[in-house]
């Protein structure tokens, strides 16, 4: 127990999304998981996910793997996260072996057991974390080390499962606290007018208050806009909220 709760103060001590993610990913390697694939997304509907480029993605896996299971839009059709989607908790992957016995998968399932198999990605765990709304959503794949069966990860998790399962859950917790790398990037003068806007102060109220021309306070907040993908200034502003972007001290 003192090892578990060493572990859980340096996840809570971490100042960066990538100590965070190191520090994770080697305790979970200690526990035979060698690859970790988390996704988290704010922007779930009845029928999508919302725009990848919008998930926060993080995962050890190759850029080959993720190229193929993000980019060509594997994802949409994976058991196990049509599984964390619909559920709270932790699922065996043994869950999947019995589909395919009893013959439940879609053509498009089997096609992504299949890649996974070719990329050894065949025993493991899903955590999926209970979301606070119904357009939130965050998972985690632990994937066993190649040549590791199921029955060893399911021994494993009989003898760690409460340890894994509340550092996964202070790892996501933790995450969504800190500035997220992978987001667009935004200026410091973008990020100063957004500030300044979620406080409630107008365009002019701004060129005042920084010493700038309306003009000037237009185009941080139309560059901020395009950075973030969005129409509206009051999209920007929550989107930047989200990453954590805004209001943030310095690591």
């Amino acid at each position: 127990m003192p090892e578990v709760m060493s572990h859980l103060l340096s996840l809570t001590s971490a100042r960066t999304d990538e100590e965070l993610w190191s520090l994770h990913c080697g305790h979970m390697e200690s526990y035979g998981f060698d690859r970790v694939f988390y996704g988290y997304t704010r922007y779930r509907t009845s029928s999508s996910l919302g725009d990848p480029q919008d998930w926060v993605i993080l995962s050890t896996l190759t850029s080959q793997y993720m190229e193929t299971f993000i980019g060509d839009g594997l994802y949409t059709h994976a058991p196990m996260i049509r599984w964390a989607l619909d559920n709270n908790g932790a699922c065996s992957w043994r869950w999947l072996e019995e589909l395919v016995v009893n013959g439940m998968l879609t053509e498009n399932e089997r096609r992504v057991i299949e890649f996974n198999q070719k990329h050894d990605v065949t025993a493991g765990y899903t955590l999926s974390f209970r979301s606070v709304s119904d357009r939130t959503k965050g998972a985690i794949a632990l994937i066993a080390k190649p040549g590791m069966s199921q029955t060893e990860v399911d021994a494993i998790w009989a003898e760690h499962g409460d340890a894994i399962t509340v550092a996964n859950s202070v790892m996501h917790l933790k995450l969504l606290t800190l500035p997220y790398s992978g987001a667009r990037p935004l200026t410091k003068r973008q990020i100063e007018v957004l500030q300044w806007v979620g406080d409630g102060k107008t365009t002019q109220d701004i060129a005042v208050l920084l010493e700038l021309t309306p003009a000037t306070v237009e185009k941080h907040l139309r560059l901020a806009r395009e950075a973030l993908d969005v129409e509206t200034t009051a999209q920007a502003v929550l989107k930047a909220a989200f990453y954590n972007k805004m209001f943030v001290l310095e690591a």
